[in-house]
């Protein structure tokens, strides 16, 4: 008989962000290659897990196409060297595609029916641009369920901007440029290094080289700098490339496990799931989507916002982080909150990116005894929210 579990994330990789484009590391490299990469390194470092125990596969893309195509799940496992036994599958949902991963097998593994499960995504925005494959259905227009600035995500920005006027340009600029200082100085610390699969990859000429690093980071961004960049999604508006996430490529993957795996193999888990949510909120100012899921994660939880030690919150855009903030009184340069930078520096390969919040969580974790709950949460294109609570395995009940 199947029993209710614990669920754990044991451990998760992800490649070297890269930036999106001609101009970009991975132009010349495939969408799954960059999947099956950090599925190989996130296996060969977890090397006590039986390959053929491995319950399912989920990998998440946005734009379901050509190199991206073809039951992800499935093709990575297989490419990746997991035996022909081991089933996989796509998932979308847009920004949060590798965090539904994550909760959908976190749903088969505490209900006992899984007991490893890998979960990820992978994005390759150079490739299959944001919405490039999609035929959008007329009546979301025609019948004005969706306004058509909904599918431009800088311009569902900017409307926050505008029902927010106390969230200022200036605000979301400080943001931005602590973020890419934030990130700087974890690169500096070795912080990031760890949970990077180095990828072999090709120039034009044909020459091979290591991506080993996120190329988008932009450490000597200052509040000058930031000032001057121009408002792509609307005359004299507030939202900039420099309080945006770049376009991105890049994949990412966790090993999931549940309490009786844990035990029998003797692993050693960095988080463990407390609950899940996700929200639906106006496409038109979707940024604001992680607040309903949050306090939806909360309730489950049996938590409030004051018991979340450490937050790691996507920054698509920055507007979009310190809407949530205020929303719960925190403020916008809270130690708690994205330590190490985020999406603003380190980029936002779409269906990619909620396990890249997971394992800069563990990560910290690890350093933080004395915290015990922490969160990641995201917004999600078309007007959704997600959001996972974790608990600290390394918690000691000690302040720090």
């Amino acid at each position: 008989m199947a029993e209710i579990s614990d669920v754990f994330f044991v451990d998760g990789m992800r490649t070297p962000f890269g930036r999106a484009g001609e101009k970009g590391m991975y132009w010349n490299t495939r969408a799954d290659d960059l999947a099956v990469k950090a599925t190989i390194g996130l296996l060969e470092r977890n090397p006590d897990v039986p390959k053929d125990r491995i319950d399912d596969v989920a990998i998440a893309a946005t734009s379901q196409t050509g190199d991206q195509g073809l039951t992800l799940g499935r093709t990575v496992g297989l490419l990746a060297g997991l035996p022909q036994t081991v089933p996989g599958f796509a998932i979308d949902r847009m920004c949060a595609g590798a965090m539904t991963s994550v909760a959908m097998m976190s749903g088969a593994i505490g209900t006992g029916m899984y007991d490893l499960a890998l979960a990820g995504g992978v994005e390759h925005m150079g490739r299959h641009p944001i919405g490039s494959n999609a035929d959008p259905n007329p009546r979301f227009v025609a019948e004005k369920m969706v306004d058509p600035g909904a599918l431009n995500m800088g311009v569902t920005a900017e409307r926050i901007h505008d029902r927010f006027p106390h969230l200022t340009k200036e605000r979301a600029d400080r943001f931005g440029m602590l973020s890419q200082h934030k990130a700087q100085a974890a690169y500096d610390a070795g912080r990031i290094q760890a949970d990077l699969v180095p990828v072999a990859i090709k120039d034009a000429e044909g020459a091979w080289s290591l991506a080993t690093e996120d190329e988008g980071r932009r450490p000597e961004t200052t509040m000058e700098g930031l000032a001057a960049l121009k408002t792509p999604f609307r005359p004299h508006g507030r939202v900039t490339a420099g309080t945006s996430s770049p376009l991105t490529d890049g994949a990412t993957i966790s090993l999931m496990a549940g309490g009786a795996a844990v035990k029998e193999l003797g692993l050693a888990p960095k988080m463990r799931l407390v609950s899940f949510a996700f929200a639906g909120v106006q496409p038109e100012i979707m940024g604001i989507g992680p607040i309903p899921s949050t306090e939806k994660a909360l309730r489950k939880a049996g938590l409030t916002i004051d018991d979340i030690g450490l937050f790691e919150l996507n920054e698509a855009f920055a507007i979009q982080v310190i809407s949530l903030l205020d929303h719960f009184g925190i403020a916008d340069d809270d130690p708690r909150v994205n330590q190490w930078g985020g999406a603003i520096a380190l980029g936002h390969p779409l269906a990619a990116s909620g396990v890249r919040l997971m394992i800069q969580l563990a990560a910290q974790f690890a350093e933080r005894p004395d915290v015990r709950y922490g969160l990641t949460a995201m917004c999600v294109g078309l007007g959704q929210g997600g959001s996972v609570i974790w608990e600290n395995p390394h918690y000691d009940g000690k302040r720090k």
